[in-house]
């Protein structure tokens, strides 16, 4: 299905069930997320969270007191703390195929499977493929399989025309031009519409543990969402952005690498225009973008270097997947009012780092 015009797709794919994956890699990791089973009047709020030491190693072994909670500044307590590392898990991962991409694929494409392979678990777990260039598409739908999503990822390196092949049936088509009156063979990174769609099509319906992953350079290029709409969108679904920043140039191996633990906050004054940068502008430094997508979303952020390779940053990122805080608590708010709210958790031992996430979205915004 193909739209043109002011006419903007809304629908990507079919209806799937989607979980939280968990614990992202930067100071800002933990997830807020509303629990509908309670009374409507009643503001449930669930955290996903992860403690460092100065060494960034992973501490596990806090209690309940030894954390301050507060939403919009004002304290809440903390009803309910459990240590997780069981809870099934929903993944998204977004692999940037654009021609400044296509010759780190293959590395991106081996160690995404293996990720997916050593992580998934048939019997609770579920995750989608998409790809972004010009366009967004679906490559495999929420799976358990891993033979499917092997196949999708193999198709990964493929020309768009062969792509367009696999396009599984009763999707809609699942590819979306970009809106700039180009040709669809021209080059382009819908990198923000695939971060909104993601979140909004998918994610935004479903409870749970939820994250998209992506592969990219993060510089944006004929979205027709802007940075902006689409943080909002990983936000109000209460969806982790882990970016994995991966490049094809000079900058590979260069520059330091490890988790950035950006400080919390909501929105950093991107701007709400459209996505993508006009020929004359300054070519947008991608990585301090990938940076505020995974702050603002409470997920992390990783660069891939020849010290830290892209099965390493896998890894690390298992690892938090596998050692997380859940922390529930019932906002003093309740359902009322509306807009952004804050939440800051941090703990009374010193010498830690509390990876949280900025904030969340009541019910029904």
């Amino acid at each position: 299905m193909k739209y043109s015009g002011n006419l903007y797709p809304r629908i990507l794919w079919g209806t799937a069930a989607v979980l939280f994956l968990g614990i992202p890699c930067g100071i800002t990791l933990l997830r807020a997320q509303q629990d509908t089973t309670f009374s409507s009047d009643v503001n449930v709020v669930n955290i996903f969270a992860i403690v460092r030491d100065k060494q960034l190693k992973i501490v596990t072994t806090l209690a309940k007191d030894d954390f301050i909670l507060n939403e919009d500044g004002r304290p809440q307590t903390i009803r309910y703390f459990s240590q997780e590392s069981d809870l099934p898990l929903t993944l998204g991962l977004l692999i940037d195929t654009s021609l400044s991409q296509r010759n780190v694929l293959d590395r991106e494409k081996d160690a995404s499977y293996s990720f997916l392979d050593q992580i998934l678990r048939p019997d609770k777990d579920k995750t989608f493929v998409i790809h972004f260039d010009h366009e967004t598409e679906l490559l495999q739908d929420l799976t358990s399989s891993h033979r499917d999503l092997q196949k999708a990822l193999e198709a990964v390196k493929l020309p768009a025309d062969a792509r367009s092949k696999m396009r599984q049936p009763g999707q809609g088509g699942g590819r979306y031009p970009n809106g700039n009156g180009r040709n669809a063979r021209q080059a382009g990174t819908t990198l923000y519409d695939a971060i909104f769609l993601a979140a909004d099509e998918l994610m935004k319906k479903q409870k749970g543990r939820k994250a998209l992953i992506l592969l990219t350079d993060g510089v944006d290029e004929g979205s027709k969402e802007s940075l902006f709409e689409a943080i909002r969108a990983a936000q109000r679904s209460d969806t982790l952005v882990y970016s994995i920043y991966f490049t094809d140039s000079e900058g590979y191996g260069q520059q330091r690498s490890g988790i950035s633990l950006g400080g919390m906050g909501r929105m950093g004054g991107m701007g709400r225009g459209r996505g993508g940068h006009g020929g004359g502008q300054e070519r947008p430094d991608g990585k301090k973008i990938l940076e505020q997508i995974s702050r603002e979303t409470g997920g992390g952020f990783f660069q891939v270097t020849r010290k830290d390779t892209i099965d390493d940053i896998y890894r690390k990122i298992q690892e938090e997947m596998r050692n997380q805080y859940s922390i529930g608590y019932v906002s003093d708010q309740g359902q009322t009012g509306s807009g952004f709210r804050h939440i800051t958790l941090t703990a009374k031992k010193s010498g830690v780092i509390v990876q949280a996430p900025a904030g969340y979205y009541p019910a029904g915004q």
